[in-house]
């Protein structure tokens, strides 16, 4: 009936719920179709600037319209309108809100890879993709916020790290061999609201190695100390040599050379004497007298 009345009024109503909506800095009107529209009702879509107001979507029959191409500052106030049409009539403009694109923008989870590093657990983080520009361009200051627990009970501790875009935490003082869970969430300066939370990652933590040593260690000596006698027989056997071994290991060596160097007379040896003549100068007379000295 609301239809029949529309068409022979010839006056269209406007679409309603009309409102921009942004997540990592792109632009998207949407809208709800006016009450009692027809099947085959379409719609067109302008954003208001400053000198211009430029189409985007024309006789689109979906009820959102992606604006971002027309985005000319990250930092902007921006005002979208729709309008309802069926044939040769069309319905009055109806406009959203202003939205300013860089307090309002939904940032979108960041990325999280999550892994145990011994008796720690790592946490990698690296920024969403944003549609303009990047996080850190647009907000000067960002921080992590990272909860994590033990996957059966809820624990929170906040971590800060300022302007990174991919940035490592370690988690410490964890317990061996257990499951914890991590979530991330981005706080920007200006942004009106954190970021959508990123998907949960959970890891173990290994068996800590100190551990296995300790036992080891615990171990062995608890085997030595219960085994020792047998130990010592083993390493310090108590056997007596046998009496033909002494004998051979006391007995003189038989060795031809051994006897020949034991048998064999001291040699004897020979020397010869010689005289050495000297000749030597008296001071009188300057003449030389022969010295003949003996050895």
């Amino acid at each position: 009936m609301l239809s029949c009345v529309q068409a022979v009024s010839g006056v269209l109503n406007s679409p309603t719920n009309v409102q921009l909506t942004s997540t990592n800095m792109d632009l998207v009107l949407k809208w709800d179709p006016p009450a009692g529209a027809p099947r085959d009702l379409v719609y067109t879509t302008e954003l208001i600037l400053s000198f211009v107001n430029p189409h985007s979507c024309v006789n689109t029959s979906a009820l959102q319209c992606d604006l971002t191409h027309l985005v000319v500052s990250i930092y902007g106030r921006y005002t979208g309108r729709v309008k309802a049409q069926l044939g040769a009539q069309s319905s009055a403009w109806a406009s959203s809100d202003d939205f300013l694109l860089d307090k309002q923008t939904s940032i979108g989870p960041p990325n999280v890879s999550l892994y145990s590093n011994g008796a720690k657990l790592e946490v990698s983080i690296t920024d969403p993709v944003f549609v303009h520009s990047s996080l850190r361009e647009i907000y000067y200051y960002a921080t992590y916020n990272i909860t994590y627990w033990k996957k059966d009970r809820m624990k929170e501790v906040p971590f800060v790290v300022d302007n990174s875009s991919t940035s490592k935490l370690v988690l410490h003082s964890l317990d061996p061999s257990t499951e914890y869970c991590v979530q991330v969430q981005i706080i920007a300066s200006t942004a009106q609201k954190p970021s959508t939370p990123s998907i949960v990652h959970c890891a173990r933590t290994p068996i800590v190695v100190a551990l296995f040593i300790l036992a080891g260690v615990l171990t062995l000596v608890v085997f030595v100390v219960r085994h020792w006698r047998s130990l010592s027989h083993f390493l310090c056997p108590k056997y007596a040599i046998p009496e033909h071994f002494k004998e051979s290991l006391l007995a003189p060596p038989k060795s031809s050379l051994y006897l020949v160097m034991q048998t064999s007379q001291p040699v004897e040896e020979f020397s010869d004497q010689i005289s050495v003549v000297m000749c030597s100068r008296t001071e009188e007379d300057g003449s030389k007298k022969p010295a003949e000295e003996k050895r």
